[in-house]
């Protein structure tokens, strides 16, 4: 008979509360979200999420690394085959305004960042961004373009999280490089 908690039904709840806890944890982050609340949110009782996760950091590390496994499948999905580094900065960014479209992701991996006191967050995190790092380069090719991607991925992010496509104001023109509305 297996452990507790190592069930085939229990990995197929482990990575339905995961799923779930991006869109939970992205409306009050991991400080302002109880295991409670969570386990409400899934449809399950507090005491069975404790039996799939120890605690709620455990939870959290655990929905770092499947947002980390989003991310690298739609970049990867999205990679042109050919055409040099332009294209494929071109179709990496366009997957990621793709992936970050749902405010969830975005406001999850934010929350994350801000997480980064505990110390099984901090280590999913740096994970994270070692596998970003990695797959990035994978597809451009060099340090000097992946450090490129992050800089406009985190203008992206602001732009994203502000809703600045929406304000006709001169800076956010200036953020996201568009011109004045007549």
């Amino acid at each position: 008979m297996p452990a507790a908690g190592t069930s085939t039904k229990s990995d197929e709840r482990r990575r339905a509360l995961v799923a779930a806890a991006v869109d939970c944890f992205a409306q009050k982050g991991f400080y302002g979200t109880t295991t409670h609340e969570m386990a409400q949110w899934v449809g399950i009782s507090q005491p069975y999420l404790y039996r799939l996760y120890p605690n709620k950091e455990a939870l959290f590390a655990a929905t770092v690394d499947h947002v980390s496994v989003v991310m690298t499948e739609t970049l990867l999905a999205h990679a042109p085959t050919a055409g040099g580094a332009g294209p494929a900065l071109d179709a990496a960014r366009d997957a990621y305004a793709a992936l970050v479209e749902d405010r969830n992701i975005l406001r999850f991996l934010m929350h994350a960042n801000c997480a980064t006191g505990e110390p099984l967050v901090a280590e999913a995190v740096r994970r994270c961004y070692a596998k970003q790092v990695d797959t990035v380069r994978q597809l451009l090719g060099d340090d000097e373009a992946v450090r490129r991607w992050f800089g406009a991925g985190m203008l992206d992010n602001v732009v994203a999280v502000l809703g600045l496509a929406d304000v006709d104001e001169p800076w956010a023109h200036v953020l996201t490089a568009r011109r004045a509305t007549p």
